[in-house]
This record gives C-alpha cells, structure tokens and sequence, in this order.
C-alpha cells in the first residue's frame, strides 16, 4: 500500500502526488482561492475558479465552453440524433424548436449557434437563427431556434438537421 504525498507552500503551488507503485501521476493545485476535485472511475474533473490556458500564443486565457449543444432531425416527427445538457426539444411547428436545457444557464445571455442541412425538397438556402423575442426569448432553462429559407420571405422550413450550441 502507498501513500499520498502532499508538498508546496501557500505563496506557490502545491503538488499532490500518487506514489509511483502504478505510475507516477500529480495533480498541481494553484496557489489562489478555489477547489479542484478529481474523482476516480470515469474521469470526472470539477474545478472552481476560472479555468485558463495558453494556447501556445504566449499567454493564459479563460476557457469559455460549450454549455449545451444539440443535433436533431427537423422533419417530421423532430427527434434528438445526439446531445449534451439537454433534457427535451418541443417542436413549436414548421422549423421551430425549443431545446430545455438539463442544467440552467447562469443567465441568458448566453450565446448561441444554429446551423442547418438543406431540408429535404428545398432548392433555396436555409439556414438558423435564435429568437430574441418574445414569445420565445433566450431564457436561463430553454432557447427556441428557427430554421428557415432566407431566400422565401424567412418561411419556415423543416430542415433535415439542425444543431445548436450554446456558449456561455
């Protein structure tokens, strides 16, 4: 049986290290107010705090994630293909849905992505957009995208695909 190994000092970092009887792994834990939780099993991190990196452009930045992305067929009976935080669509009628997020927002002003696939039968261009009004205002539980043809007055189309992002 090994033991954990705990050094460093408040003014630096502090390096909690795995005795190398499995292979030498350490985790350096910064110096500022903050938690970082490592947990056994499937790889989960939690970190508090602002996460930052350097992306090899000579200085750490935030990282600003992906909080909820969707992919879900638009025609017919609107259906989710593949996702993450997110708990349920609601089809809202030709090329509108409303996509409840598992985790809410912090607020809503959140940024959003929505691209499309040609629908199915249309020649024109379709693409999305998110609205910003009501009924259908970004809120901290849900955001509602329209696919539509821009080239047709902005009708409604039932795209074949549609996936949204959501950054915040």
């Amino acid at each position: 049986m090994g033991s954990v190994v705990i050094s460093g000092a408040t003014s630096g970092a502090v390096t909690l290290a795995v005795p190398a009887e499995a292979g030498t792994r350490t985790l350096t834990l910064p110096a500022e107010t903050g938690t970082a939780v490592v947990k056994n099993g499937d790889g989960d991190v939690t970190l508090a705090g602002t996460l930052s990196y350097n992306g090899g452009y000579g200085s750490a930045v935030p990282a600003y994630g992906c909080r909820a992305w969707i992919k879900l067929t638009g025609q017919g009976t609107a259906a989710v293909a593949a996702s993450a935080n997110v708990a349920s669509i609601t089809d809202r009628g030709t090329g509108t849905y409303t996509v409840t997020f598992t985790d809410a927002m912090p607020d809503a002003n959140y940024s959003t992505q929505v691209t499309t696939t040609w629908a199915a039968g249309v020649t024109e261009n379709v693409t999305g957009l998110v609205y910003n009004d009501a009924p259908y205002a970004p809120a901290v539980g849900s955001v509602t995208a329209k696919t539509y043809n821009f080239t047709n007055a902005g009708a409604g189309v039932d795209a074949t695909v549609v996936m949204v992002a959501v950054f915040r």
